[in-house]
C-alpha cells in the first residue's frame, strides 16, 4: 500500500463566508449559546476518498511545528450542481470538505 503525503489528503483551505463565521465562534460572546463553542473548527477541500483518520493525521502533520492536535472531524461529501453553459447542461464538479476541531488553545493563523 502507498503511503500519501498529508499534502494529497489535503487540497487547501475552504474559506467561504459561513467557514468564517465558524471559524469566530470561540471568540463569540454575545449568545449564551454560541459562547459555549469553545474549539476551534476549520474547513478544508479533501481528497474525496480520504477518510476521518487519515485527514485527521494529515493536518496535524502538515501543522506540527504549531503542535497542532485535531480533536474530531466531520466530512461532508458535496454532489455535483448542474450549470448551464452555452444552452448546453453540464455538471459543476463534486468535491469533499472536512470541518475539522482542534483542542482548546490550538490555533491556526494564516492570512488566506
Amino acid at each position: 500500500m502507498q503511503k500519501k503525503s498529508p499534502y494529497d489528503i489535503i487540497k487547501s483551505r475552504y474559506v467561504t463566508e459561513k467557514s468564517s463565521v465558524l471559524e469566530s465562534l470561540k471568540d463569540s460572546t454575545s449568545n449564551p449559546s454560541l459562547a459555549r463553542c469553545e474549539l476551534p473548527k476549520y474547513v478544508f477541500l479533501v481528497e474525496r476518498k480520504a477518510n476521518k483518520r487519515e485527514i485527521a493525521m494529515a493536518i496535524e502533520q502538515i501543522y506540527s511545528e504549531k503542535g497542532i492536535k485535531v480533536r474530531s472531524v466531520n466530512t461532508i461529501t458535496i454532489k455535483p450542481k448542474k450549470r448551464r453553459m452555452r444552452g448546453q447542461i453540464g455538471y459543476k464538479s463534486s468535491f469533499k470538505k472536512a470541518i475539522v476541531t482542534l483542542n482548546k488553545g490550538n490555533e491556526i493563523q494564516e492570512t488566506v
